[in-house]
């Protein structure tokens, strides 16, 4: 475990040449390909989102696509379509840019729904059904998408059952001074050299997934992780009355299953084989936040389910 941990370091300081102030993000991007995750990443354009995916695919070995969503964009621009072949006298595939190793759904909810859910039955079922034939995708597959604040013109935003199936959501903001000045001075020189060396193949991938697959989730850890999510659906249970007011639905099942591997995850980045409830806590916000619906109510009142998060992180106790 140690060898995959070393090298898993030597990507986050091999990614860090080139970026600057991402660090989260890799090491969220990173735990998502091991434990076969999607992420979902909110912010405004400008911030090294799309540098950070086609850095961290060439030091993976890794196939990498971006997909640009447009209000015009049809699913057969994502997944492929069948064309006719006139010296064949028969239709033949070609395949869209979603076959490949990383892909990277640059600005998802300005595309329609039927675009959005080209995608997202793709990256729940790890196929392409095109005309009468159906292709598996290539493995590892990961799927980063990204989309604008929701209060942006133009936007289709993603409905709580297609969210639901990305692990992960961050919420990525503007670097600090120290940062943005150190970011100025080296996109500024033209002669910055941002090549990057290959450091894991796809050989060391599936090592790292058996690694992060055989760490220790205690039983205790189990129920904490299970008593977060039902607190996210009954609030009350856990003496949180006012906040039941503010949720229309809490998390699902599926929530357990990814803090869990999450948690798994955030252990081995940490060089520990056992999850701790401070593993839990430390990716809760990011596997819950876009998973805990909130009303009108909550709006109005200016409630974020980061808040609620962090009320029922603050009084669920993890018994042994």
């Amino acid at each position: 475990m140690k060898d995959n941990f070393l090298k898993v370091q030597s990507v986050i300081r091999e990614v860090g040449k080139v970026v600057v102030g991402q660090d989260l993000m890799i090491k969220r991007l990173l735990m998502g390909l091991f434990t076969n995750g999607h992420i979902l990443l909110e912010g405004v354009p400008g911030l090294a989102k799309t540098l950070t995916v086609n850095t961290l695919a060439n030091v993976l070995k890794l196939n990498f696509n971006r997909i640009q969503f447009t209000p015009d964009l049809l699913p057969s621009d994502v997944i492929g379509t069948m064309i006719y072949n006139q010296k064949r006298s028969s239709f033949e595939v070609k395949k869209g840019p979603i076959f490949s190793n990383i892909i990277l759904a640059d600005e998802i909810n300005r595309s329609p729904a039927k675009v959005q859910s080209a995608l997202l039955e793709s990256m729940q079922e790890r196929q392409v059904t095109i005309g009468e034939d159906t292709f598996k995708l290539d493995m590892p597959f990961l799927v980063l998408a990204t989309q604008n604040p929701i209060d942006q013109e133009g936007t289709y935003p993603l409905p709580e059952a297609q969210r639901d199936r990305f692990m992960m959501k961050l919420n990525i903001d503007y670097p600090s001074q120290e940062e943005e000045l150190k970011i100025m001075k080296r996109m500024t020189d033209l002669n910055f050299n941002n090549k990057v060396k290959a450091i894991l193949s796809k050989r060391d991938i599936t090592s790292i997934k058996n690694s992060i697959n055989n760490i220790t989730l205690s039983e205790s850890v189990e129920k904490y992780i299970v008593q977060i999510v039902f607190a996210s659906r009954n609030s009350s249970s856990i003496g949180l009355d006012d906040v039941k007011n503010y949720i229309s639905f809490g998390a699902s099942p599926r929530a357990s299953i990814n803090l869990s591997l999450a948690g798994k995850a955030n252990a081995f980045m940490n060089n520990r084989d056992y999850v701790t409830p401070d593993d839990i806590k430390e990716v809760a916000n990011d596997v819950l936040n876009h998973r805990i619906i909130l009303n009108f109510e909550a709006e109005v009142d200016g409630i974020t389910s980061t808040e609620i998060i962090k009320q029922i992180l603050e009084k669920v106790e993890v018994n042994s």
